[in-house]
């Protein structure tokens, strides 16, 4: 690590004109994130043209302010109405909204706030200590890796709900269905659209994330004539910060947060949606009351927030250091580094390197302005939830139809995410989850495309998963998590019945 070029780049993030630029761009993503459906890939690409008056690196540092301040607004609406902003938010809802709905949204927002500071403040270290070691890391990957690692994290989120085992990965299953919905990138075939013109394209993910989590609160609403009592006291500084107890059990599961994030973030393809999904999988694992997830566990607001902004900052290490985008994203921001005369690359850093530092230091920089500029608007979000339902839920029906209008400019989507609504309600009334259906939506067409391009490399040979590392670890963590449950219970069950017979006997 050289201090010489990172003093450079703190040089360069703190004049004026990179810190007003940097404020623009938190600010519009912090309110772009908030409003379901929007996200930050619509707001860069509106924002893009207005950039080619600014310098390159100014550009750049509103063009990145954007995106990860998006990745924190989009917790606001999930945490209040339970309508993730993106769809990397979809976690959050599962804490953050039963929080909210105990009167502590307030600590929701702030724990959020300060998980993801130190998660986007970690990734930053890591960026600036190992970016062209761990860039050089992750291009070893292969389709076979891949396919290991996203395998694991569908098997994962299929065991990690309170009901039946079956039920995840019927899920799973049935979201893998829908995202092959479509034309197949190889062949051309069209895959499941029954004869309609709209579904060649395939499901819009905004289409279903919304209907899964907004349309379906807004069925779940129905009759219901209260609002969530907003106790004055709980608006002040003093009711907004978490209790000591809740501080240290937040700790380390945004550490924990924080290293998936990081790691997630830099493999390209893979992204923040995937890393919020495995540590909240993997904090539900490991702590001591898994019951409490679900139903308002400060744990599971932390660590899926630590790892969303961790997986932003971390995904500009493959796309400034390789010039690989790692989602659509980033594609947007390596086409605007293009229009400004500026490859992404190996030779970034040694032909730009105060662009790269100062794109850098920014990082941190906006995470700060980001920390400022929300905790004291913790107030007013948590005001929204003393609105009646009568007058806040047609509002939000009104938004999310336009939020899915607004991506592809398609009515057919707005009823896509209206039938998503209908199907999400009668799977959560027979106690299915919805969260695996998500991620299987999301990974079902990655998962393909790498199992293919294993088979096509391999000639057909699918030892292959097996005899490189990487996969065989990923692949040997699967079998673990399906055979792992069956098994504690056929080797607990002894005991414990001997134990109750004993006691019957002595009575």
């Amino acid at each position: 690590m050289d201090l010489t070029s990172i003093a450079a780049g703190f040089s360069v993030a703190l004049s004026f004109e990179a810190l007003l630029f940097c404020f623009i761009g938190v600010t519009i993503g912090t309110f772009v994130g908030a409003l379901p459906g929007i996200g930050a890939l619509a707001a860069i690409s509106m924002c893009l043209p207005l950039t080619l008056y600014l310098e390159p690196t100014t550009a750049l540092i509103m063009l990145a302010g954007i995106f990860y301040g998006s990745q924190y607004g989009s917790s606001i609406s999930s945490i209040l109405i339970n309508i993730p902003g993106t769809a990397t938010a979809a976690v959050t809802c599962l804490d953050g909204y039963p929080m909210a709905q105990q009167g502590r949204a307030g600590q929701a927002l702030f724990i959020t706030a300060v998980a993801s500071f130190v998660g986007g403040s970690l990734a930053i270290i890591l960026l600036m200590l190992f970016a062209p070691t761990l860039a050089r890391v992750s291009i070893h990957f292969n389709s076979a890796d891949y396919f290991s690692v996203m395998l694991f994290a569908l098997v994962a989120s299929s065991s990690a709900g309170d009901g039946s085992p079956i039920k995840g990965i019927s899920m799973v299953l049935l979201g893998i269905v829908l995202g092959l919905v479509g034309t197949d990138v190889t062949s051309g075939y069209y895959r499941f659209t029954f004869g309609l013109f709209h579904l060649t394209d395939g499901i819009s993910l905004v289409a279903l994330a919304m209907g899964l989590f907004g349309v379906v609160e807004i069925l779940n609403s129905i009759g219901q004539k209260y609002t969530v009592r907003v106790d004055p006291k709980s608006i002040t500084v003093r009711g907004m910060i978490p209790t000591l107890s809740e501080m240290r059990r937040s700790l380390m599961p945004t550490l924990r947060g924080s290293f998936f994030g990081s790691v997630m973030g830099i493999l390209p393809g893979t992204g923040a949606t995937i890393a919020t999904f495995i540590s909240y999988i993997a904090e539900k694992r490991i702590a001591k009351h898994p019951e409490q997830f679900g139903k308002g566990a400060i744990e599971g607001v932390a660590a899926p927030e630590a790892a969303n902004n961790a997986a932003v900052q971390a995904a500009f290490i493959p796309t400034l250091s390789l010039g690989i985008p790692g989602d659509a994203v980033m594609a947007i921001l390596l086409g605007a580094m293009l229009l400004h005369g500026v490859t992404p690359g190996p030779q970034l850093i040694s032909e730009h390197p105060d662009m790269f530092w100062g794109l850098v230091a920014s990082f941190w920089v906006g995470n700060v302005l980001l920390l400022v500029l929300n905790i004291p608007l913790i107030g007013i979000w948590v005001r929204l939830l003393s609105i009646p339902y009568y007058v806040l839920y047609p509002a939000m029906l009104f938004f999310i139809c336009i939020g899915v209008f607004s991506i592809r400019g398609s009515t057919f989507d707005v009823a896509v995410c209206v039938v998503a609504g209908v199907l999400g309600y009668a799977l959560t009334a027979m106690r299915y989850p919805i969260v695996p259906l998500l991620l299987g939506f999301i990974l079902g067409p990655m998962i393909e495309e790498n199992f293919r391009r294993t088979m096509l490399i391999s000639a057909g040979n699918p030892s292959v998963l097996v005899e490189r590392p990487i996969s065989a670890v990923f692949l040997s963590l699967s079998l673990l998590i399906l055979l792992a449950p069956p098994l504690l219970k056929t080797i607990g069950g002894v005991p414990r019945l001997s134990r109750g017979k004993r006691r019957k006997t002595s009575v």
